[in-house]
């Protein structure tokens, strides 16, 4: 959890990413930080996230996101 919170940071450092649970409903995080965060994740965690798997629901918080990169190292 902590890579994906670096990574998160990186591209935002102004947003608490261990609170905020709406990063896609409030346009926190735009297309571009996607395509960015999946290929950090891809290159941290070695995981290849799925077309789709690319839905709001897994980007609105890092915890979703952090539960949906332990689905795929499954």
């Amino acid at each position: 959890m902590e890579a994906l919170l670096e990574i998160l940071t990186n591209l935002h450092p102004e947003v608490d990413f261990e609170t905020c649970t709406t990063l896609v409903e409030d346009h926190i995080i735009d297309s571009f930080d996607i395509v960015t965060i999946i290929a950090e994740i891809n290159e941290e965690y070695d995981v290849v996230i799925p077309a789709e798997e690319i839905i709001p629901e897994n980007f609105n918080s890092a915890e979703a996101l952090y539960n949906l990169i332990l689905r795929l190292e499954d």
